[in-house]
Order: C-alpha cells, then sequence, then structure tokens
C-alpha cells in the first residue's frame, strides 16, 4: 500500500475522534466530499509515444514563487491540533519541499512566527464583517512577508455540519486558533463572515495590500471571467474541501470550464478537492491547471510526521507527477494540452 493511502487511518489512531472527524467531513450528507476522488479517477489518458521522455522538469512558478513541483499546500485550521507546532511544523515541511504554503486566516500561529522558516506564503482570507478586523490582519500579513492574498468567495454562510458525539469545538484550547486576531473587543458579530461581496473587493485587497490576489472557491466559467475582469491575478477551483454546498460539482468536473474562461489571460489557474495521485496531478495539468493545492493529506502527513511527513508527502506526489509525465510522452508541466484527457463515459465511443 502507498504511504499516502495510510495516512488517514494512521492520524486517525493520533488524533481525538471529534478532531479526525472535523479534518475529514463535509456539509450535510456528505456527497461533495464523498465523490471528489472519485471525479479524478474517472478520467483517462490518451499517451504520446516516441517522445524523448529521457529528463523530465516538474518545476515552474506561481505568482512568479519558484516551486520544485506544481503541488501546493492549501490552507487550513486547527493545525496546532495535528501537531503541537501547527503552522511552523507545516511551514518547515513546506519549506524543505519548496513548495508555498497556503495559510488560513484562523491560523493558531502568528504570521512573524512561521514567516520566520522562510517559506512562501499565501494569506487566506475571508473578508469580516467589521472591515476594520481585516484590514488590519491584512496588514499584518503584509508585513510579515505575505506574497499573495487567497480570497476565499464561497462562505457567505458557514456550510452545515451534521456532527454527532463530541465536538471539536470543545476541546480548542487558547492559542490554537485566530492567532492574528488583532486586538480589540470584538464580538460574534464582528467576527461573522461577510455576505455583502462582489467583484469590486477584488481591487480593494489589491491596493490595500499592493499583491496579488487569488480568488478561492470558483467551480463557473462566467464567475471566473467576473473575477478576472476585476483585477484577480489567480483563481483556485475549490468547493471548499466539499465543506460548504453540499452536492456541489466535484472541481475535477469545473475545472476545464473555468480554465477555458480564463484562457489568454496572465490569470493563473489552480485546483484542490481530492487531488491523492500524481495521476489526478497530471490530469489537472493537463486540464488547465498551473498547480494543485492539497489540503487532507497535508493535515494526515502533519499528524503522523510532523514537518518531515509533510516534506514527504510533497515529495512522493511530485515523484508520482515524474512516473506519470514520462507515461503520458511529455517532458514538462507547460507541454501539457487537454487532448491527452478523456472521461471514462466517453471510452466506448474512442
Amino acid at each position: 500500500m502507498r504511504w499516502i493511502d495510510t495516512l488517514d487511518s494512521a492520524a486517525a489512531e493520533k488524533l481525538p475522534e471529534a478532531v479526525h472527524r472535523y479534518f475529514r467531513q463535509g456539509s450535510a450528507g456528505g456527497v461533495s466530499v464523498g465523490e471528489a476522488t472519485a471525479a479524478w479517477s474517472a478520467y483517462r489518458f490518451r499517451p504520446h509515444v516516441l517522445n524523448d521522455v529521457s529528463s523530465i522538469d516538474i518545476s515552474t512558478t506561481v505568482l512568479g514563487t519558484p516551486v520544485d513541483a506544481p503541488i501546493l499546500v492549501a490552507p487550513s485550521t486547527m493545525q496546532r491540533m495535528a501537531d503541537p507546532d501547527g503552522e511552523v511544523a507545516m511551514a518547515r515541511g513546506v519549506s524543505a519541499a519548496k513548495s508555498v504554503l497556503g495559510v488560513s486566516s484562523n491560523a493558531g500561529t502568528t504570521f512573524a512566527d512561521f514567516a520566520s522558516t522562510g517559506v512562501p506564503w499565501w494569506l487566506q482570507l475571508y473578508v469580516l464583517r467589521n472591515r476594520e478586523i481585516t484590514r488590519r490582519m491584512l496588514d499584518a500579513a503584509v508585513a510579515a512577508g505575505a506574497r499573495a492574498i487567497v480570497l476565499t468567495v464561497d462562505t457567505p454562510v458557514v456550510g452545515r455540519k451534521e456532527d454527532e458525539g463530541e465536538s471539536v469545538w470543545d476541546l480548542v484550547q487558547p492559542g490554537q486558533l485566530l492567532a492574528n486576531l488583532p486586538d480589540g473587543d470584538w464580538t460574534d458579530d464582528d467576527l461573522g463572515k461577510a455576505d455583502d461581496l462582489n467583484p469590486d473587493v477584488i481591487g480593494w485587497l489589491r491596493e490595500r495590500t499592493g499583491l496579488p490576489v487569488v480568488v478561492k472557491g470558483v467551480l463557473r466559467g462566467d464567475d471566473a471571467k467576473r473575477c478576472a475582469d476585476a483585477g484577480a491575478a489567480g483563481i483556485i477551483v475549490s468547493n471548499h474541501g466539499g465543506r460548504q454546498l453540499d452536492g456541489s460539482i466535484p472541481t475535477a468536473q469545473a475545472l476545464p470550464e473555468v480554465a477555458e474562461a480564463v484562457a489568454g489571460s496572465n490569470v493563473e489557474v489552480y485546483v484542490d478537492g481530492g487531488i491523492r495521485r500524481g495521476e489526478h496531478i497530471l490530469a489537472a495539468l493537463a486540464l488547465g491547471a498551473r498547480a494543485v493545492f492539497v489540503g487532507r493529506p497535508a493535515l494526515w502527513a502533519l499528524t503522523v510526521g510532523s514537518s518531515e511527513g509533510v516534506t514527504r508527502l510533497l515529495t512522493d506526489l511530485g515523484e508520482e507527477l515524474d512516473h506519470a509525465l514520462r507515461l503520458v510522452g511529455v517532458s514538462r508541466p507547460s507541454s501539457l494540452t487537454p487532448d491527452l484527457i478523456t472521461t471514462r463515459s466517453t471510452i466506448g465511443a474512442q
């Protein structure tokens, strides 16, 4: 069995049940979270032959930052429940793999502490009802060296979870969350997600920070085009790991439409959700993604192996991608094209 495939169950043995459930659960009936990986596995390849694949280069850049492989770590919260060092341990693992780290605005570690590892990082941001909190958090992120703002747009309200048993919120200790919340006597209403956003927020974030803005949570081509027209530097095709609207389309199915909508622009497209294999990454890149994000697997790896586990996860996936590129007859990700991909439902017509 692949080491990656053992991580979920190994993490379950180390984590409190409520924490493990929180990490892996989806919203409502769990439809979207349950079909995410299968949607990637439904793709089939049409490989080239007699192409020179003696030298493979999987390195690329994301918003100008060099990475050893097009495999990035998605922002996630409660990392200090997975490892006592939380985001610092995650950052060390990502840095050793020469990748980029997405950091949750709910992180339990200060920007300055994990930034001291030298990892390139992007701040995932929820714009809050109280814009002053958002402004101050943005300023702190810029001061600590964030390289991009990842605007999450699929969470005007938090998706309904159908929990049974002990809640993860009963286990949260002081210092495990919201380490970057600015000082103030904030109310629950202040901390609520803004539900009045429109594309103008993209320009506001660019002006406030001077950083590129990547919009996360896009599943439609027309929305991607609106974001691009408003100044987005990147789009993350995401359904929030199946944690928001249950029944949302799998990202594997949404990616081609989004990529086509912004083709020919300078907007970089990324995708997350259910990616577990090098072949999944190969499909994503061929369908128009510049890089992929992994979320839950990074949490499992952090839980099981701390920083070294995160590095191994990214390295193993990179090696699988290298292997898949050789077999599909392409020497670098930039040479991948959609014609290399078909779907299982159309195999009989080929």
